[in-house]
């Protein structure tokens, strides 16, 4: 009987399917910083499938509303998906009730539906979940495939976060600028280029603050 192609393939073939993403997104870069009163966001700008590479101008930071970024990185098709559904729910939300979700809200839903997938059919995705909430000020979720939920000052997925998150950690401070971080977010890129044998030639920064969100680097 032939697959269906709406669903995974199985056995040898999906397992293979499954390395592959796995591999795949970890070659990604991902990196957040939590400032004082916003949130910079990182990841490289390639699309791989397996050993091939796609395109190298992949936008992998969607906006969820004006003061909401969501961050994706893992298996091309359920990083899409799954992020395409989060986006399409918090929105349907905004239009049903007059109001948006806050940050918080909006990283608990995603780990509620991470974490039901799991349990039925799981999802090859990690997302940093950032935003700029009135009142609250900035927050940055970590979100892995298992359904795992963390607020973080610094967070990151991928290969090229291994040599950067220690040296994040320890320039991090509690009064960090956006200069400051948009100066990490350079040295961490940098890092990752120099010692990285797959890093990604083309890198996406943005920031989320009370004014919006807007990118800082588009190459």
């Amino acid at each position: 009987r032939a697959p269906s192609l709406h669903r995974r393939p199985r056995g040898l073939l999906g397992a293979c399917a499954r390395a592959c993403g796995r591999v795949a997104g970890a070659m990604e870069y991902v990196m957040g910083i939590r400032g004082k009163g916003f949130v910079m966001v990182c990841t490289s700008a390639t699309a791989v499938q397996s050993v091939v590479t796609m395109k190298h101008d992949e936008d992998k930071i969607i906006p969820l509303d004006q003061h909401t970024l969501l961050v994706t990185s893992g298996e091309a098709g359920d990083r899409v998906q799954f992020s395409e559904y989060i986006a399409a729910n918090t929105r349907l939300y905004a239009l049903r009730n007059g109001r948006n979700l806050n940050t918080k809200a909006v990283a608990n839903f995603a780990r509620g539906e991470m974490a039901t997938a799991l349990r039925k059919r799981p999802y090859q995705a990690n997302l940093l979940v950032a935003g700029h909430d009135e009142g609250k000020g900035a927050s940055l979720f970590l979100l892995d495939y298992l359904g795992t939920l963390h607020k973080m000052n610094v967070a990151g997925y991928g290969y090229g976060s291994w040599f950067v998150n220690s040296m994040f950690d320890r320039m991090w401070h509690s009064e960090l600028t956006e200069s400051e971080a948009f100066h990490m977010m350079e040295l961490g890129i940098k890092e990752v280029q120099s010692r990285l044998i797959v890093a990604a030639p083309t890198y996406t920064i943005k920031v989320v603050d009370a004014n919006g969100t807007r990118t800082l680097r588009a190459k």
